[in-house]
């Protein structure tokens, strides 16, 4: 697998915005966990650190659904992250220290193949042609830069939300692959309740008239069911306690109410119009299906007993960390998680956090993860 910089922008990247992106090249026929061939398909990521001479102290980072490979600033692009107060000189991912490499997932729209790229075939995206993705097939990619760049056993595997789920495939995949694993507000296999709320989500987008089957122009989105989505979905990454003491009753900044019957009266509703809008400019609609859809039909026992399949992953540590408030994944999932790497003979570390922030607790309360994940890698 070769590095490739260039002639692969993400399709809703900002021109005029420095970028530190780099991008590794997937072997030639890469074949899909579920079926299907992708073929000339490459990966997004960026690196913070140095790699040591005996390349043991790499960090591979996966992100959550809809984050980019920019996590943190660099010289590259001094624009703030999305993990900014996690990565860097005596944070918990320790430049200094370690290698950290965040990895843009397969099928996302930030530089990553999937289906707003062009289809070598046909010069056409590949919208609904994309082969199925899978979040094995997220994981996999990432193992395939990893190798890209002669590391062969990664220090920790590290990833929250949709990443917290494909550390877990790419434990199963890749034996002996990385010594300590991190999942953060992951889970083992979607709930109910999230492939409910998720699978209202996707509804929202394919019923839009504007979706016309996934034939839409980048110019002409279905932005009404994208928009209704992230709504949806932001409601659900925090807490009802937060959100209550973020807006309590506070009636609508004027420049966002409307004059429509029915309008927005209060700051809650202008909050998520703002966050919405901010999405549907951002991200992909068919890249959002394809990624919400993996993430409801993962289940870590399709590779077998997660008993087994946590002994033969071959981890020296893991740090499993949920958030007591958080609705999407529920507390009890990454408890069982760490029971079943317990079970594994893993030395396993469980951390039910307190933060009142909900799911989005791990971008937000930033000083309380940081202790816990920085303590772990120090060991």
């Amino acid at each position: 697998m070769r590095s490739a910089a260039t002639g692969m922008s993400a399709p809703h990247a900002n021109p005029t915005e420095p970028d530190a992106r780099r991008y590794a090249r997937l072997p030639e026929a890469f074949a899909m966990w579920r079926g299907g061939t992708l073929h000339g398909g490459h990966v997004a990521y960026e690196t913070w650190g140095r790699l040591n001479r005996a390349r043991d102290n790499a960090v591979l980072l996966f992100t959550g659904m809809s984050p980019p490979a920019h996590a943190a600033a660099s010289p590259e692009n001094p624009r703030e992250g999305w993990w900014q107060r996690m990565i860097g000189p005596g944070l918990a991912l320790d430049t200094e220290r370690y290698f950290v490499v965040c990895v843009n997932s397969l099928g996302s729209c930030f530089g990553s193949t999937g289906p707003a790229s062009i289809d070598p075939a046909t010069g056409e995206p590949y919208r609904l042609t994309f082969p199925d993705l899978a979040l094995e097939d997220i994981a996999r990619a990432g193992h395939e830069l990893v190798r890209s760049l002669g590391i062969l056993r990664l220090d920790t595997v590290i990833g929250p939300s949709l990443g917290g789920m494909v550390v877990l495939a790419y434990a199963a995949l890749f034996p002996g692959a990385a010594r300590r694993l991190v999942s953060i507000s992951g889970t083992a296999a979607a709930s109910p309740f999230a492939i409910a709320l998720r699978s209202i989500q996707r509804e929202a987008v394919t019923s839009d008239p504007a979706w016309r089957n996934g034939q839409y122009s980048p110019e002409h989105p279905p932005a009404t069911g994208l928009r209704l989505a992230r709504k949806l979905g932001t409601v659900t990454y925090r807490s009802a306690a937060e959100w209550a003491e973020r807006f309590d009753r506070q009636p609508i900044r004027a420049d966002l109410s409307g004059s429509t019957p029915f309008g927005a009266e209060f700051a809650v509703q202008g909050y998520l119009e703002v966050q919405a809008s901010r999405w549907v400019n951002a991200f992909d609609a068919n890249c959002y299906l394809y990624l919400s859809r993996a993430m409801d039909r993962f289940d870590l026992s399709a590779h077998g007993d997660p008993r087994v399949v946590l002994r033969r992953a071959d981890l020296a540590e893991a740090l499993i960390i949920g958030v007591e408030s958080d609705m999407l994944f529920a507390i009890a999932e990454q408890r069982s998680l760490a029971e079943a790497f317990q079970a594994s003979g893993t030395a396993t570390q469980f951390a039910p956090l307190p933060c009142i922030e909900g799911h989005d607790a791990f971008l937000v309360d930033t000083e309380r993860f940081g202790r816990l994940i920085g303590g772990f890698l120090a060991g």
